[in-house]
């Protein structure tokens, strides 16, 4: 049988990472259902990206470098700010959209999947980990280095791939959208604020030519 922190890790590696992705993905779809750009826009879209780099530190900080105090630091940073930015995004969301329950769901997965990462890293490398609270007899390591035995190149390739054609790529695509719908809005309102020109009667200190009445009236 399999040491233990083999098995956590294999769990990591090949479980709680790829249900990151996919539900990614599925937020995504279930925004693209909704048709986000028709209602909250261009701010919840951008949002969405902000939450997605939070999250990006962390993750290249737990794949290419070693899990030091320091390392620590920055992956419960980066999930502080993405918890914080999800309650900004959801209460601006539902201000203006419906979120159904499946989306929901989705966000719930998306919401524990950093923590239940983070916590099984701390678990693996205890010490370092406990050192970030003062707690333990090993000192505290703020370097910042990569990992002396790297993760095998194709799972880092097949990750950011998929992190890329699942992830990265839809919301960007997704904030692109938001910003044309935008765009479309601000002109059609600007062309329904005046469909006439504006002549030289209009502007500021310009004399109307005199009617035939006025001429008649000079009669």
């Amino acid at each position: 049988m399999e040491p233990l922190p083999e098995l956590l890790e294999r769990a990591l590696l090949y479980g709680v990472a790829p249900v990151w992705i996919l539900a990614g993905f599925a937020d995504f779809a279930c925004h693209r259902a909704m048709r986000i750009e028709h209602s909250a826009g261009v701010r919840e879209s951008s949002l969405h990206l902000f939450m997605l780099a939070e999250l990006g530190i962390g993750v290249l900080c737990a794949l290419l470098l070693e899990l030091t105090t320091a390392a620590f630091a920055i992956l419960l940073l980066a999930c502080v700010a993405h918890e914080v930015t999800m309650c900004a995004d959801l209460a601006y969301a539902e201000s203006q959209r419906r979120i159904p329950w499946y989306e929901q769901w989705v966000h719930g997965l998306q919401q524990a999947v950093p923590w239940v990462a983070v916590g099984a890293l701390m678990l693996l490398h205890a010490p370092q980990a406990m050192a970030l609270f003062g707690l333990g007899d090993v000192p505290p390591d703020w370097g910042l280095r990569l990992k002396q035995a790297p993760l095998p190149a194709w799972y880092l390739l097949v990750f950011f791939g998929s992190g890329l054609l699942l992830v990265i790529g839809p919301f960007l695509q997704e904030f692109r959208r938001c910003r044309r719908q935008s765009a479309q809005l601000s002109s059609s309102a600007v062309t329904s604020e005046g469909t006439g020109k504006e002549t030289e009667a209009d502007w500021p200190g310009h004399a109307a030519e005199p009617g035939p009445l006025d001429y008649a009236d000079r009669a």
